[in-house]
């Protein structure tokens, strides 16, 4: 007797037969086969880097972190942590702040590209979660917060490891239903999609916690810290930057799948991408305004005007009138002149301007005082491009694959309970 006949999944079987484990792992084999062309300029120069990446990834584990790195006991934290989680998890913002504008305040006009932010998140806190087993000197015991054993339960770090499994788990749950749709599940969709909302509600406390406990972990290190950079409000910073963090990451990844999986798209989404791009522009100058009030009260309440005219504080100037001020203005005339092309523009700048700034908070500007400073290795830097390429790679197959941009034949034009953008929202942003 065939075990796999007693083994089925809820749902009808299709002629896809994914309603046993046989036929499920029949569909997925023949969905591992690649579509389109496989030699293309991008596709090689990314699997050179991977390769090399994976190589280098097995000789720190097999050779420990001084065989990769230049960490040393002044400096424990590198890039791998200052780029791939706590900049890694500011740009994974627009999963939280966009399906707080489309499931709780009800926005139609954003729906079409919510599946893909939650999906870029999701795939966000899944390699930068992986990208933090790098950096532990003992990675088995990552599971020790977890399970509770001999570990704080009173500190920040407690905190930001529950709330990253428990929010990655709900971005799981609010892709499932796209999964479930792929894997022709009609029953499992049901289920799931009645969760989402409860998801939803659940991963946006989570999320707003857990930005924010990111900048708490820095309030320890006040003497670590530059002056110009440290401050009480950085939980309260990286929670306002995250989203305006989030929402540029949106517009740029939303404008890149456009050219790319345009044969996925309706022929009158472009307007459509346009009109979303303009909106996000407004979501994100918004908070770079909160942002810019914020970091002036630091500024003129911590006197911090005393270290401008040295070289930290001209580095300063260059992150807050580059990357900060100049973005704002520019998101600001795009917004007003409707623009899409110049809300990218000043996207792109911000984005640039949060990278500095959580690299600045946690490896330039931290311990600035020592003569002998932390440098990436090469190999450092290259396993960062190698665990940003293989992100890129895992978007890619899934986007080709599952109703992430496009609706599934099956579900076109099912009624949602969205509406349009209201009257109500205007008067209550006012």
């Amino acid at each position: 007797m065939e075990r796999n006949r007693t083994l089925s999944f809820p749902g009808p079987r299709t002629a896809h037969d994914t309603g046993t484990v046989k036929g499920v792992a029949r569909f997925l084999l023949a969905e591992m086969k690649p579509k389109g062309k496989i030699l293309t300029p991008f596709n090689v120069v990314s699997g050179i880097i991977i390769a090399v990446g994976l190589a280098l990834i097995v000789i720190r584990f097999a050779y420990g972190l001084g065989s990769v790195t230049n960490l040393s006991q002044s400096y424990p934290w590198g890039i791998w942590i200052g780029f791939d989680v706590v900049t890694g998890v500011a740009f994974a913002g627009g999963a939280y702040t966009l399906t707080f504008v489309v499931h709780i305040l009800r926005f139609k006009k954003y729906e079409p590209i919510v599946r893909a932010t939650v999906l870029n998140g999701f795939l966000a806190y899944v390699f930068y979660a992986g990208a933090l087993l790098l950096d532990l000197g003992r990675p088995w015991n990552v599971v020790n917060p977890i399970i509770g054993n001999a570990f704080g339960y009173s500190s920040v770090l407690f905190l930001v490891a529950w709330h990253f499994l428990l929010y990655t788990l709900c971005q799981f749950l609010e892709v499932f239903p796209a999964v479930s749709e792929w894997l022709h599940w009609p029953r499992v969709r049901r289920i799931t999609q009645a969760m989402t909302t409860g998801a939803v509600i659940f991963g946006i406390t989570l999320s707003t916690l857990h930005q924010s406990g990111l900048g708490a972990l820095f309030l320890m290190a006040p003497a670590k810290i530059h002056p110009l950079w440290y401050s009480t409000n950085i939980p309260l910073l990286f929670f306002v930057s995250s989203i305006f963090a989030g929402l540029s990451m949106v517009v740029f990844e939303s404008s890149i799948t456009n050219k790319v999986f345009s044969d996925q798209l309706g022929p009158g989404h472009h307007k459509e991408h346009d009109d979303i791009v303009v909106g996000l522009g407004k979501g994100a100058v918004g908070a770079l305004f909160a942002y810019i009030f914020l970091k002036g009260i630091d500024f003129v309440h911590g006197y911090q005007w005393t270290y401008l005219n040295s070289p930290m504080g001209y580095w300063y100037l260059v992150e807050m009138v580059g990357f900060v001020i100049v973005p704002t203005v520019v998101l600001t005339v795009a917004v007003t002149r409707e623009n899409a092309r110049l809300v990218q523009a000043g996207a792109v700048l911000a984005g640039i301007g949060v990278i500095l700034n959580r690299l600045n908070v946690s490896v330039i500007a931290f311990k600035w005082y020592e003569p002998a400073r932390y440098y990436p290795s090469w190999m450092e830097v290259w396993v960062t491009a190698a665990v940003i390429c293989l992100e890129i790679w895992a978007f890619r197959w899934i986007v080709s694959r599952m109703p992430i941009l496009r609706e599934h034949p099956d579900y076109a034009g099912e009624k949602k309970p969205v509406r349009e953008e209201g009257v109500e929202w205007k008067v209550s942003a006012i």
